[in-house]
Order: structure tokens, then sequence, then C-alpha cells
């Protein structure tokens, strides 16, 4: 009876998996949010930081009367503090690359299938040729050039991230140039911006739209993986992938609170977004809708 329902629950993920993920990415949101009202600590202000109670244990009183639930880091920082902080910054870096990467990627895509000839080779052959590369040598090439610091990861990320929008949405513009809808605006002589945002676009939005949950887990995960290189945000401004590679020197000497706290953190992070935007492409893709 039991393996029934186990199997039962596996095989309707819209009430199990999923809906863990969305309660977990809500409270996710919730927490990051109000990191300044609840966290016991604020991690930017060295006033509040005790350098005597570093890598104290999960469970230590503080000398300021609470306890460290999660234990301290190097610096003598709460990790509860830091990770609720971490998740601010992390959450702030992937939702606004994946933004501005989302509104570059659709309007050069647009844009490329509707002008076609020279605009549609030049900005084709600049998607494919960043395609072609790996992800992570992409943004760290991007990074390195740029240097360090949270606007700098945040730029790495759409340079990384816009083409697979444009690449998408071309694809789906082209589909539509022909349609008597666009003949009709270029009978009319409406002016091309007008034509390509208010009349195409709109019609090329959807695949765009299902491809941004899953490409904002992606941006967490890579500003994560360049954090923790030592590429992405800065020490003293807490990210999980940052805080995650502070503890990792520690891992040797027994203190393994201070990795293990922020990258279970992480680890669920990415995983909701990732169960959440995969529920929702399900729901968006017309193929998927007797499903």
């Amino acid at each position: 009876m039991k393996a029934e329902t186990i199997r039962a629950l596996w095989k309707r993920p819209r009430l199990s998996w999923i809906s863990l993920s969305r309660l977990l990415l809500a409270a996710y949101i919730l927490l990051a949010l109000m990191a300044p009202l609840i966290a016991p600590q604020n991690p930017y202000d060295p006033l509040q930081i005790y350098a005597w109670e570093a890598s104290s244990p999960p469970g230590t009183i503080g000398g300021a009367g609470y306890i460290y639930l999660l234990g301290t880091d190097g610096l003598g920082r709460d990790m509860a503090s830091t990770i609720l902080y971490g998740l601010r910054i992390s959450l702030v870096v992937a939702v606004t690359s994946t933004a501005i990467a989302a509104l570059i990627g659709v309007t050069a895509g647009v844009s490329a299938a509707y002008f076609g000839k020279w605009a549609d080779s030049i900005i084709m052959r600049i998607v494919d040729l960043q395609l072609s590369l790996p992800t992570i040598l992409v943004a760290l090439i991007a990074i390195v050039t740029l240097g360090p610091g949270t606007d700098r990861i945040i730029l790495a990320i759409i340079i990384v991230q816009w083409a697979v929008y444009a690449r998408i949405v071309r694809g789906v513009a082209l589909s539509e140039i022909g349609k008597p809808y666009l003949d009709a605006t270029r009978l009319l002589r409406l002016p091309s911006m007008r034509t390509i945002f208010r009349h195409l676009l709109p019609n090329c939005i959807a695949p765009a739209i299902t491809l941004i949950p899953i490409e904002l887990g992606s941006a967490v995960a890579l500003e994560a993986t360049l954090s923790f290189l030592g590429l992405g945000v800065p020490i003293d401004k807490p990210s999980l992938g940052s805080t995650v590679a502070s503890g990792f020197q520690y891992l040797f000497t027994g203190q393994y609170w201070i990795s293990l706290f922020p990258g279970l953190a992480l680890f669920g992070l990415i995983a909701s977004i990732n169960f959440v935007g995969e529920d929702t492409r399900r729901h968006l893709d017309p193929r998927n809708s007797s499903i």
C-alpha cells in the first residue's frame, strides 16, 4: 500500500514536488525581503560582529545574548544572518540580470527577424558565436574583463543569457513575418518600432516567458559559481556562493557548518526555482495542454 501511495504521488507532481517547490520558493523570497527585520545580526555592520566568536559551532550562545543557531563563520558573523542577507543578494543579482537579459534578447531576436538581411546576419552571427562557447567560459571572460563586483557580475550574466532569448524569439518571429497582420502594417506604413513592439512582439513572447524561470535558476547557480571562485560578489557582501567559498578552507578543520548550511540553502533555492520553472513551462506550452 505504501509503495502504491509513493508511486501515485510521484505521478502527480503538482500535488507533491511542485507544491512543495512553490512553498519553498515563496519562503525564500519572504525571508530575503524580511532579512533586516528577522536576522539576529547585520553581517554588513562591523559593530555587530565579534571577532573572538569566529567559527563558533551551531548552538553557541553569543556575547550579545542570542544563540548562534547555525554557528558563526571565520569572521565572526552569524551564519543564519549571513544566509538571510546572502539570499537577498543572490536573488537581486539573478532577477535583475535575467530580466535585463530577457529584454535585450527578445528585442534583438524580434529585430533580427523583422529587418532581416544584414541586421539578421550580424545579430545571429554574434548569437551563434556566443552559444558555441561554454557558458562558464563566457562568464569568466566577461568577469575577468569587467572586474569583480555586484554590478559587474550582473552585467556578466546578462552577456551570458541574452543570446538564448534572441535565438528562440527569432525563430518564432520568422514564422510570423509572412502573416496577413504584418502585411497590413506595411500597407498602412506604420513605423517599424510600433510594428515590432505592438504587433509582432506580443505574438512571439510566450517562449521567452517559459524560459525566464529556468534562466533565473541558471543565474543563481552562475553567480554562486563565480563567487565561489572569488570572481563574483565581494566577500564583504555575502551572497550564498561567496559564503560557501569562505567556509571551504575550514572544512578540513571540522568546521563544516560554515559551508554546509549556505550550501543547503543554495541547493534548495536553485531546486525550487527549477521545479517551479519546469511547471510553468509545462502549463504555458500548448503541446502539454492535455496534461
